[in-house]
């Protein structure tokens, strides 16, 4: 397995949302398009927004908690025919529960448990060298540019 970062929710050039999943060297990305509902549950736990009420995703961290059981990482485990697959790995009792989960879920819950996401030897085949995506004249570029999308999405959420 390779652990990865979640580096943010981009956007494609038609607009559509993805999750940017990179190595540890932040050499190679991992997109993984996503619906708007799911990039707007990532984003806000990105940001670590407090919202007056739970959000679905907020909702399942807290059930898991008041029953005893702990994410303990997530796991992007296959990809077929364009669809990418996951697990969330929980402890409870000292017993492992393995969940089925979309990734854009998983990593929801993910982020806002604070744990681990890793991905499969055959799905880091998928992985893109950084600089097939951007070069690296445009690599500060492109983190300004990432940023000031956060921003801007971050103001949406208000």
């Amino acid at each position: 397995m390779i652990s990865v970062k979640i580096k943010g929710v981009a956007f494609d050039i038609s607009g559509n949302p993805m999750i940017l999943l990179m190595d540890e060297s932040e050499q190679r990305v991992l997109p993984i398009w996503i619906g708007v509902l799911e990039a707007n549950a990532i984003a806000v736990a990105l940001e670590q927004f407090t919202l007056p009420r739970p959000l679905t995703h907020d909702l399942m961290i807290n059930l898991g908690q008041s029953l005893g059981a702990t994410i303990t990482k997530v796991i992007i485990t296959d990809l077929k025919d364009n669809t990418f697959y996951a697990e969330i790995h929980l402890l409870r009792d000292c017993q492992e529960i393995l969940l089925d989960a979309r990734p854009s879920d998983a990593i929801a819950l993910a982020l806002r448990a604070r744990a681990p996401v890793y991905i499969n030897k055959q799905v880091a085949d998928h992985m893109l060298q950084i600089t097939d995506v951007i070069d690296n004249a445009h690599q500060e570029e492109f983190e300004k540019f990432a940023q000031e999308i956060a921003r801007e999405y971050k103001k949406t959420l208000h």
